[in-house]
């Protein structure tokens, strides 16, 4: 290895050295996997230009570019050119990825969740850190100043994280620069020769650095050993000098108030909840957090309840910072709980993901029993767990009993309202809250006559189809953000949450908000799965007899509880959409794979063979058999593009067939047939979301109306009956509604759009897919054959 390609080794390694300071700051840590990888590649790109060479300019042009590639390829695929050249619509993701970056730095406490956002501020700042590195040591010989871009990272990590391992991390960086100076300075006196002490190694590094038999280091590496012992004097000293750094994730969580989901807590996650719940709704894989088993008869109600935020003071909703208290054995009866409120005791045993520290602990409310390990408190007002000196629920198993409640709609129609306290803490507005606030509440609610009609009328606004479920909507909780989302009417859980509540006060009824997971995804071992696009924000309002009463006014996310789907009073107002929300469980359960695909497969494989076979049978003699395989080979070739026509076909064909109704075969094979074919005009599948949110989405980005509409709707009911439903019934109708479907998405597509999902749908993907999964278990298959083949033998050797 030559002088300059040690050089450029050591470079891109003191540049990771130096970055493992930011270790500390996020968790997960597969982030610093992504950044080497990206270094690596942009060094190697480096050398290959210098090799050339490319006038120095270029070279670095040269890495920039293809480092800005490979951030296109990395984080913005789906908006990139052909999925790799970074146009307007990757350029304007990146740059909404550093917005979101910086707003997470600002809201997360340490170690703060790798957001998609402080992903790309960390690998895409280790990556720029090492471009200046390569750039200075490297291609412009002066590997000494190198120092300072390495010093920048060290500083920016010692500052935000207040540890005491930062000095492990120091000894990390420095070493790594120290390497980089003694490889610059051995690169000179190998490229100097005998000037200044000896002639090279043959491997290209010099002598030993001091005059023949023993002096003082010569003046290139003594040059350097100063300017590198300086700049590490002050990486030491600076972070002692920085101005204090606070709030989010720039703060010590260690004494926090209580604030948001995370301060207080060492390893908690969000400071403000907006924050935290827009960054899991709009993750790309839906990563579980925590699975759990429970005997409710009712899995609609397991909504896990974190955190009650009850203050408002225009310009966030935060919790009461009221005294934490040792869990006692059996939890006080809720706050407002009458004897007559029937309920169901329910038991529920939760395990938690390792890498989830969040500080408070997931519960179904409200809960009765708590047994946790570790350090954990209990909060009375808001009735939460909260995590103590650091404890998190990082890897935590643990147990609930809870009880749920099933008041009445007479029950809670005939509530008094609220006094004392309870209201004076929980009905208080700012005085900045806009007019627009109360009065569209009155509005929404002038023909209701008790509260518990008030809260009905308030959810059916939201519910009703005025409103657009959008995660990418500006977030926000305070009093601008509420008046916004009345006149846009559209957001995601936390506006509809929060602009509830913030109507219910002003209408003098009591309320706060519940910040949370709905009940997750059924799995074929029984057990729940919940995710982070499961995390959810709903309205709790006071009845007084019935205590905190769970309401969901957000449309296409969790479910209506049923004592506000129906009123049995008199003069009830009218009765809320059941529609915008699941009827039945908002579990997922996901489908077993169906054994259609592979009969599809067998089929195809079994025409293959029989086309070969009677291709192979015409002619006669040498020249005929020639013939026959020239003109095989022609046909191959010519059906070859075919394929994915062909295969999606008999896919159709075989989902839309008969004889399956009574066991629901039929309704989720449609189901998977109108997702393809969403899939195939550009609608990616999302297997997160509720089968009604998957054809809303349908519905909005295929542009469907008229029959299209309605049979997508149509769908989306019968998979849920499917579903969640005792007695589903049969259904009828499917292979029309999947048809009107794909009609409605082939009318609205443009002629490229249309021809692309015809002749090269993206469902095909399976195909690969299936294929990649069937070669990886052959060749584990083999392995294990060949390791039983070759026991005996290795056994006998070995005695």
């Amino acid at each position: 290895m030559s002088g300059r390609a040690r050089l450029t080794v050591f470079a891109a390694l003191a540049s990771l050295m130096a970055a493992s300071a930011l270790l500390p700051l996020a968790s997960p840590r597969g982030w610093f996997f992504k950044a080497m990888l990206c270094v690596v590649l942009q060094a190697g790109v480096g050398a290959a230009a210098r090799r050339v060479p490319l006038a120095r300019p270029l070279t670095v042009l040269g890495q920039a570019l293809v480092s800005l590639l490979v951030l296109t390829v990395m984080f913005t695929p789906h908006q990139a050119v052909g999925g790799v050249l970074p146009g307007p619509q990757s350029l304007r993701q990146l740059g909404q990825l550093v917005q979101d970056g910086m707003t997470d730095v600002t809201n997360f406490a340490i170690p703060a969740p790798v957001t998609p956002g402080i992903r790309f501020l960390l690998v895409g700042g280790v990556l720029l850190i090492a471009l200046a590195v390569d750039a200075i040591a490297v291609t412009y010989n002066s590997a000494a100043p190198a120092g300072l871009p390495l010093l920048a990272l060290y500083a920016v990590a010692a500052g935000l994280e207040d540890g005491g391992s930062q000095w492990l991390y120091f000894l990390i960086a420095a070493a790594g620069y120290l390497l980089l100076l003694l490889a610059e300075g051995r690169d000179r006196l190998s490229r100097w020769g005998r000037v200044f002490g000896g002639a090279p190694r043959q491997n290209g590094w010099a002598g030993p650095a001091g005059a023949a038999g023993g002096g003082a280091p010569l003046a290139p590496v003594r040059t350097g050993r100063r300017i590198g012992a300086m700049a590490l004097g002050i990486a030491l000293v600076l972070p002692a000098v920085l101005p204090s750094l606070s709030g989010g994730l720039l703060d010590s969580a260690g004494g926090g108030s209580g604030d948001g989901l995370g301060n207080g807590v060492g390893s908690a996650a969000a400071v403000r909840p907006e924050v935290a719940l827009q960054d899991y709704l709009n993750q790309p894989d839906n990563r579980e957090v925590m699975t759990y088993r429970t005997n409710s008869p009712d899995a609609t109600g397991m909504y896990l309840r974190i955190v009650s935020l009850d203050e408002f003071d225009g310009t966030q909703w935060s919790a009461s910072k009221d005294a934490k208290l040792d869990i006692p054995d059996v939890l006080p009866t809720p706050q407002g709980q009458g004897e007559d409120v029937r309920y169901t005791e329910v038991d529920t045993s939760v395990a938690v993901d390792r890498d989830y520290a969040q500080g408070w602990l997931p519960m179904p409310y409200p809960a009765v029993r708590v047994r946790a390990d570790g350090d954990w408190r209990y909060q009375p007002e808001g009735r939460m767990v909260i995590g103590d000196h650091g404890q998190t629920t990082a890897g935590l198993h643990y147990q609930v009993t809870s009880a749920q409640l099933e008041p009445t709609a007479a029950q809670l129609a005939a509530a008094p309202p609220a006094t004392g306290r309870i209201a004076e803490q929980y009905e208080k507005v700012p005085g900045s809250l806009p007019k627009i606030v109360a009065t569209t509440a009155r509005q929404v609610t002038q023909s209701a006559t008790t509260d518990y009609q008030r809260a009905l009328d308030l959810q059916r606004y939201f519910t009703s189809g005025e409103f657009v479920y959008n995660t990418q909507a500006k977030s926000g909780t305070g009093v601008d953000a509420i008046a916004r989302f009345l006149q846009t009417k559209e957001g995601f859980c936390v506006h509809f949450a929060f602009t509830m509540a913030a109507m219910a006060r002003t209408l003098h009824i009591p309320a706060r908000v519940a910040v949370g997971f709905t009940p997750g995804s059924l799995t074929s071992e029984g057990t729940m799965s919940v995710g982070l696009k499961d995390a959810h924000a709903w309205p709790e309002l006071y009845f007084e007899g019935i205590g905190w009463t769970r309401f969901e006014p957000t449309p296409y996310r969790g479910t209506a509880p049923s004592y506000t789907l129906s009123t049995s009073t008199a003069g009830g107002s009218a009765t809320p959409d059941p529609t915008q929300h699941g009827t039945g469980s908002t579990a997922r359960p996901t489908p077993s794979a169906s054994s259609q695909c592979a009969e599809h497969n067998s089929g195809q494989a079994a025409c293959g063979s029989a086309a070969a076979a009677g291709g192979g049978s015409g002619g006669s003699g040498t020249d005929g058999l020639r013939l026959a395989g020239l003109a095989l080979i022609a046909l191959l070739v010519l059906l070859l593009p075919a394929l994915p026509l062909i295969w999606r076909s008999r896919v159709r064909a075989g989902r839309l067939g008969g004889g399956r109704e009574k066991s629901g075969g039929l309704v989720l094979s449609a189901w998977r047939e109108v997702l393809d074919t969403g899939w195939d005009y550009g609608i990616p599948p999302d297997e997160s979301e509720t089968p009604r949110r998957a054809m809303a989405r349908l519905i909005t980005d295929g542009r469907l109306s008229g029959a299209a509409a309605a049979g997508a709707t149509s769908l989306g009911a019968a998979v849920e009956r499917t579903l969640y439903a005792p007695t589903p019934g049969a259904a009828t109708g499917l292979a029309a509604d999947v048809h009107a479907v794909r009609a409605g998405l082939h009318a609205s597509a443009d002629r490229r759009a249309r021809f692309r999902a015809r002749y090269f749908p993206r469902s095909f993907a399976r195909v690969l897919w299936r294929f990649s999964a069937g070669a990886s278990a052959t060749s584990e298959r083999l392995a294990r054959t060949l390791d039983r083949i070759a026991a005996p033998l290795r056994r006998r050797l070995s005695s």
